[in-house]
């Protein structure tokens, strides 16, 4: 049934706003809805989730989604929530982005309910065979300039210097044109998207109360913003990339293991599948014991293993215990490059542990974690010394090339925190 559509959005705080007749067309049958995804880089961020599953939602409430990716409006550019015009990108490199973003698109929507199928499109497939003339009088005429520069997409970069192209100035045409076409095709009446889309989802809607004479709907959520006042979903090293290339499970994982206690109840109910009374116990938690953050702890495996895998959510809690010494066994160099990014480290020839290896003590001598050689017997004799997490208290032990991680790593250890990389690199 659809009828709940519209309720689970809200007590989820994902409605900004709506056009007034959405409740009524979520609750009175299967409605066809759409949201656009533009196509500028090889893959989708954190910031896309909330459209993104809140597609998946309708469609699980039986409302049949459409994913567009944006073939042709990505070579426009639009200019919503942008201080400065995009870099535009070449036709190749957008549909080589598409490709990629396509298999992204099928994690979280099912193309293949035989109910309610997902459906992908590109808007590359009717709008590079648009006639330019025919568009200025067909659609063009419905716009008024007064009606385009009052939206706050455009009216903001009206204000600034370097005003806004003409360019990017049409992005709402085409847009409102998406919408349109998708009416006629698949008997789409609503659009959603994030709030800045509002002024473009509204024209779209008049455009087709202006060719069609029917009432279509606009649905929009809220821009994330955290407590502190930075951007969602941006990190000191740049975007969380849904990509594992582009950020590894592991740093997926950290970025939600790491959310603000202010912030994680309303991310709980914006990015997972968790529904009010699970909410409402890991709120108690959080409120009660918010030292054992058991809120970002859900909420960091339920995104990694949702937007990964059971097996890479596994090796991410593994990797997020190393530093408190958990185990290093199975970790890859790049995972533990990551982990250890922040403490010391240094740099050794392989060739110093080939045949029998080098003595434990004289490893310490040279990475710098000991003085003298006595003062390394010591520490490793009183069981202060550990190698790739694992205590080493002999100082007749030796270290081989058996020891190195992934070929390229040795994880020194004195004492609970005192860390130190050491990078093997080849020797002759």
């Amino acid at each position: 049934m659809a009828a709940g559509a519209f309720d689970e959005l809200k007590w989820r705080g994902l409605i900004y706003d709506n056009t007034e007749n959405v409740p009524e067309m979520l609750s009175s049958g299967p409605v066809t809805v759409y949201n656009g995804f533009d196509a500028t880089s090889d893959s989708l961020h954190v910031g896309h989730m909330v459209p993104l599953l809140a597609l998946a939602r309708l469609q699980r409430f039986g409302h049949i989604p459409i994913a567009v990716a944006g073939g042709g409006t990505s070579m426009i550019g639009d200019p919503s929530g942008k201080k400065d015009e995009r870099q535009l990108l070449s036709r190749g490199a957008i549909d080589a982005n598409i490709e990629i973003i396509k298999t992204q698109l099928a994690q979280f929507l099912d193309f293949n309910n035989k109910t309610n199928p997902a459906l992908l499109v590109n808007n590359a497939d009717w709008l590079l065979s648009l006639n330019l003339v025919d568009f200025l009088r067909d659609i063009g005429k419905h716009f008024t300039v007064n009606y385009m520069i009052n939206k706050d997409s455009v009216k903001m970069r009206l204000d600034r210097e370097d005003g806004i192209s003409f360019t990017e100035f049409s992005y709402m045409l085409l847009q409102s044109y998406d919408f349109l076409h998708l009416h006629d095709r698949f008997g789409c009446m609503l659009q959603t998207g994030g709030s800045d889309q509002w002024g473009n989802i509204t024209a779209g809607v008049e455009l087709i109360r202006r060719r069609r004479g029917k009432n279509a709907g606009a649905l929009v959520y809220p821009l994330i913003v955290k407590a502190d006042g930075t951007k969602f979903g941006k990190t000191e090293s740049g975007a969380v990339w849904l990509s594992a290339q582009r950020t590894s499970p592991y740093r997926f994982y950290q970025f939600w293991l790491n959310t603000d206690d202010r912030d994680v109840i309303g991310y709980l109910r914006f990015f997972t599948w968790l529904g009010e009374n699970d909410i409402r116990e890991l709120e108690a938690a959080a409120a009660q014991r918010p030292e054992q953050r058991e809120a970002q702890r859900r909420l960091a495996a339920e995104m990694t293993r949702m937007v990964h895998n059971e097996t890479a959510l596994k090796k991410a809690e593994q990797a997020s215990q190393v530093l408190f010494g958990g185990d290093i066994a199975g970790l890859t160099a790049v995972e533990v490059s990551e982990i250890f990014a922040d403490v010391p480290s240094s740099q050794m020839s392989g060739s110093q542990l080939r045949g029998g290896g080098l003595p434990a003590p004289e490893l310490l001598l040279a990475c710098g974690m000991a003085a003298s050689k006595g003062e390394a017997r010591r520490a490793l004799e009183s069981g202060g010394i550990y190698i790739n997490n694992r205590r080493i208290n002999d100082a007749a032990s030796r270290i081989t090339l058996e020891d190195v991680i992934d070929n390229q790593f040795i994880v020194m250890r004195k004492g609970r925190k005192n860390y130190l990389l050491v990078r093997v690199v080849p020797g002759d």
